[in-house]
């Protein structure tokens, strides 16, 4: 009865193993091996920030947005009726700077309590087509990232995907957000680069103002708080109007949480849309996060009772390898550092996290952008 159970067991572990694999090579390597296009472009960008009581990011960050190389750009920070001294800062900083324009918005009756109004009314603002979308906690990496992000915007393009990265700080921690960050970068961006784009990051993101008017904004997913940067482009991309660009010199830096806390807070609200994507992308990620978590189980099952364990062992090590070699190419692509020794660990550390942050979203629902 058991030898027939572990047969099942092993023939399943080989299944589940060519899937990681194809994963792994098939969409991952797309961001390790492939060779970006670039178009040089010199379009007029406008960037657009929203911000909410964020005086201290905007007063150490926003002076690197107004110091970037680039011919033509504007940036647009729309002040969401911030109680602190972000009005006085803004209108001060926007004498000093004719690019610089500041959209101050009061209290309003935006019902939907999200950050989506406040941005729909910054790209309204916006005077020119090509938007780069970021954040008030964030930061160029480079004075060339709009240039870098500009670049991809080569004949037919509509929607450029960059990485939004996080600061390298000291702990366990913030090498866990940085690796769970890239892995996701490795899916979104990975895929893109395959054809089938299903999401982005508000941290660094850029699309043209006349795609958003044409499929009428966030309309169709307004009522719901977050989905401003992933549902907005799992609606609007496609395999021909879609670019990646991943480059070190064309991302954003964050400042990472300090606490597991909040940054389990900061996980919950981002995984509340994930079950709205087009069905194909939601089969598509699960497939892999189910595929990751079954090998895993069946192999420690099968070398536990010492099944066939040398086969079983030497596919682990063989996807070890496969999982060192693509993480380590797609960490340069993306400037990461330090990260590629505890890789292997966090990636187990990520299986047993999700399940508890998509249990607590059916818990509890999140109803704020800040």
């Amino acid at each position: 009865m058991i030898e027939p159970l572990f047969t099942y067991l092993f023939y399943s572990f080989i299944g589940l193993a060519l899937i990681q694999l194809l994963f792994y090579w098939l969409i991952f390597g797309q961001l390790a091996f492939r060779k970006r296009k670039s178009c040089p472009n010199l379009e007029p960008v406008s960037v657009v920030i929203c911000a909410r009581n964020e005086y201290e990011n905007l007063k150490e960050n926003l002076p690197l947005f107004l110091a970037q190389d680039y011919p033509d750009y504007e940036i647009v920070v729309v002040n969401d009726a911030s109680d602190d001294e972000t009005y006085y800062f803004l209108k001060n900083l926007a004498t000093q700077h004719k690019h610089l324009k500041v959209v101050n918005m009061g209290e309003t009756p935006n019902f939907f309590k999200g950050k989506k109004f406040p941005l729909s009314i910054g790209i309204k603002s916006a005077k020119h087509d090509l938007l780069l979308l970021t954040d008030a906690d964030c930061v160029p990496a480079e004075p060339t990232w709009i240039m870098n992000m500009a670049s991809g915007y080569c004949k037919k393009v509509e929607v450029v995907l960059g990485y939004g990265g996080y600061e390298v700080k000291p702990g366990l921690l913030n090498k866990l957000i940085r690796f769970d960050t890239l892995h996701i970068a490795m899916q979104y961006l990975g895929l893109a680069i395959a054809g089938m784009p299903y999401m982005g990051v508000g941290r660094n993101l850029s699309y043209r103002k006349s795609l958003f008017y044409k499929n009428k904004g966030f309309i169709s997913h307004y009522s719901i708080p977050s989905g401003d940067d992933d549902l907005f482009i799992n609606q609007v991309s496609s395999r021909k109007n879609t670019a990646v660009v991943a480059t070190p010199e064309g991302i954003t830096l964050s400042e990472p949480k300090s606490s597991f806390g909040e940054w389990f807070k900061q996980k919950r609200r981002h995984l509340t849309t994930g079950s709205l994507y087009k069905p194909q992308h939601k089969f598509i990620l699960g497939t892999y996060s189910l595929s990751q978590l079954l090998y895993f189980v069946t192999g420690i099952i099968l070398l536990s009772w010492l099944f066939q364990w040398e086969i079983v062992a030497g596919i682990m090590v063989f996807r070890l390898i496969t999982q060192i070699i693509i993480v380590k190419k797609c960490m340069k692509r993306l400037g990461e550092k330090n990260l590629l020794l505890f890789s292997p660990v966090f990636e187990i550390i990520m299986m047993i996290i999700n399940p508890m942050i998509a249990l607590s979203n059916l818990i509890v629902k999140q109803k704020t952008w800040r």
